[in-house]
This record gives structure tokens, C-alpha cells and sequence, in this order.
């Protein structure tokens, strides 16, 4: 009797199950699946130092201080998605080769970081010999990922505590907001990758939104690719949830020329119908109104009463109070404006 292979339906399409001779079963990983669910952050993180997409003048110093074997401890700081895990994690690249896994010990902000981790975990690690063969540096890679966010006392022991003790013992570099230039080249090379139909104004758009954050301009990206083959600045904006510019603009005359009844209502409207957040509308207003002529005092004092209501929002308070509250400040602000021109 001759045995065929027999295909068994499977609530995965990641994997393929196939019963052999003798009723084995033949499990083989989808590894275009597995491509697809990579996300691009990790997929497309830099390998080696030269793939860094800026801050060159830091890089280049930490990359001269690795290859002379003097490097000290670091304390890298900045926002977020500027590349300081990026960097820290192809120095240890170059220095333990791909065994480098073995050779660091990483702990993020999820993990418990009380004094206990401090003196058992990091020390064991640090203490304890390599069984990695083939790795050349004896010195082992403790990184402290948020390191901000661990608590005093652990701070304190690792004086050896960010208290002012532990700052005095890092040589410290500040990784500021990427520049628009670097965040779009970076991209580029990504959607050259995928082969991505990418608009013009869709990856103005994107670097737009991402002030900086290269880490959330790649999440934009690949989200707005899963949402939409094509990609447009409607499809990012729609995709991320923020206001487009035509609907600002729109929202921006109806507080500056509409009686107090009518602009509540229009812009409730709005916001209901997109399902916009008023406090991403109170950003968006915020930079119209640099683009608008008005006296510099009638200008601060209506920055000062959109920070207040953001403020505000940002403990919960009422949505429509709030919105009454910008309506409100606005109409303020034309009657300065008013009085300003008489």
C-alpha cells in the first residue's frame, strides 16, 4: 500500500502541517510570514556604527574610543527614537562580534530595576566568565535602558547611583532630534526595500508627524503600508489619527471669523466624525497660529490659554468644556485684535 502525504488544515497560516510516512507530522515555518511580521524598527536598525543615519561627530568619538579599547561608561540621554539603543547596540557588535548577545546584559524600562537587581542580576552577570568562544574582549556590556527610571537607591549602587553621583562617572552624549534630511534619506532606503508606493506628500507627511523620531517614523511607515498600498499624507494622517492640514486650516477660520454656537458646533462635529482627539487639535492650532499676523501680546496671552486647556486635558477634564474654553480664548482674542486695529 503506498502512503501520500496528506496536507492538515490549520487554524495558522504561518505554518504548514504535512502527515509523512507512519503518521509523522512535517511542521515547516512560513518564512515569508515571518518576514512580514518583523517590525521594520528591528528589521531596518543599523548593524555597525556606519550605518547610523546621524549624530556623526558622537558616533565617530564612541567608534575611535572602541577600537583603542578605552571606552568609558556612557550615558546616553535624549528623546526617544534619536538612535541611542541603535548605537549602543552596534558598539557591542563590533566589540563581541555575533556572539554579542552573550556578552550584554540589557535591562529596559519593563523590567523590575529596584536595588535588588542592581546587586544580584548585574553583578552575577558582570562577575560570571563567557562561555562565548571566539570573543576577543574580556569586558562584558550592561546596558541600562531608561536608566532614569530606575530607583534611587539602585542608582545609588551602581556608584560602583540619574542622581548627580552616577552623571559625575559617564562620559555623556546627548542624542537631539534627528533632522528631516536624515529621517527622509532613512526612510528612502526603507521604501526602496520594500518596493512601497510611497507619494511625495505622504513621506513629507510621515517626517512631518515624527518631529525627530526615527523609531516612529518607521511605525508610521509600516502601519499606513498594512492600512493602504498606496501611500498618500491623507492615508498617514488618517492612519495615525491626526487632523489633516486642510481640516485645521478649516477648524482655524471657524474660531477666528464664527459666532461662539456656530464654531462649537462645526468643530464638535468635525472631531465626533473623524474621531479626532481635541488635544491633537490644540497642537495643530497652536503652529497655525504662529502663521498668523496679530500683535505679539494678543499672540502670548492665546499661547498661554491653549497651554492651560492642554494642561487641562491632560488630567482628564471634560472634552466639550475644554473645546468651549479654546472657543472661548479665541474669541478673546479677536476682540483684542479688534481693539489693536481701531
Amino acid at each position: 500500500m503506498t502512503t501520500h502525504p496528506m496536507d492538515i488544515d490549520s487554524d495558522s497560516d504561518d505554518l504548514t502541517h504535512t502527515l509523512g510516512p507512519g503518521g509523522s507530522v512535517i511542521i515547516a515555518d512560513d518564512p515569508e510570514a515571518d518576514e512580514k511580521a518583523i517590525p521594520w524598527v528591528e528589521k531596518y536598525r543599523p548593524q555597525s556604527l556606519d550605518d547610523v543615519a546621524a549624530h556623526r561627530d558622537i558616533v565617530d568619538t564612541i567608534d575611535k574610543l572602541t577600537t583603542e579599547n578605552r571606552l568609558p561608561h556612557l550615558l546616553l540621554y535624549g528623546p526617544p527614537g534619536t538612535g541611542k539603543t541603535s548605537t549602543i547596540l552596534a558598539v557591542a557588535r563590533k566589540m563581541y562580534g555575533p556572539n554579542f548577545h552573550s556578552m550584554i546584559l540589557e535591562l529596559n524600562a519593563s523590567d523590575d530595576r529596584g536595588i535588588d537587581v542592581v546587586r544580584q542580576q548585574i553583578q552575577d552577570f558582570a562577575s560570571t566568565q563567557s562561555l562565548s568562544f571566539g570573543v576577543k574582549s574580556s569586558v562584558k556590556l550592561v546596558l541600562l535602558d531608561e536608566a532614569d527610571a530606575m530607583t534611587k537607591d539602585a542608582q545609588f549602587a551602581l556608584r560602583r547611583g540619574i542622581i548627580p553621583a552616577l552623571q559625575s562617572r559617564c562620559t555623556r552624549f546627548r542624542f537631539a532630534p534627528l533632522d528631516a534630511i536624515h529621517v527622509t534619506e532613512r526612510l528612502k532606503h526603507v521604501i526602496e526595500a520594500e518596493g512601497l508606493d510611497v507619494q511625495d506628500d505622504g513621506l513629507v507627511a510621515i517626517v512631518r508627524l515624527c518631529n525627530g523620531d526615527m523609531r516612529k517614523a518607521l511605525n508610521t511607515l509600516q502601519s499606513t503600508n498594512m492600512a493602504t498600498q498606496k501611500i498618500t499624507e491623507e492615508a498617514v494622517y488618517l492612519c495615525t489619527g491626526n487632523p489633516l492640514p486642510k481640516d485645521i486650516e478649516q477648524i482655524s477660520y471657524w474660531l477666528l471669523n464664527e459666532q461662539f454656537a456656530d464654531s462649537f458646533k462645526r468643530i464638535d462635529e468635525m472631531k465626533t466624525r473623524k474621531g479626532l482627539a481635541l488635544v491633537d487639535i490644540i497642537r495643530e492650532v497652536i503652529m497655525f497660529v504662529f502663521k498668523i499676523k496679530m500683535p505679539s501680546a494678543v499672540r502670548v496671552q492665546l499661547m498661554n490659554d491653549l497651554a492651560d486647556i492642554e494642561y487641562r486635558l491632560s488630567f482628564g477634564c471634560n472634552d466639550k468644556l475644554q473645546l468651549g474654553s479654546v472657543i472661548a480664548s479665541f474669541t478673546r482674542a479677536r476682540s483684542a485684535l479688534v481693539a489693536a486695529a481701531t
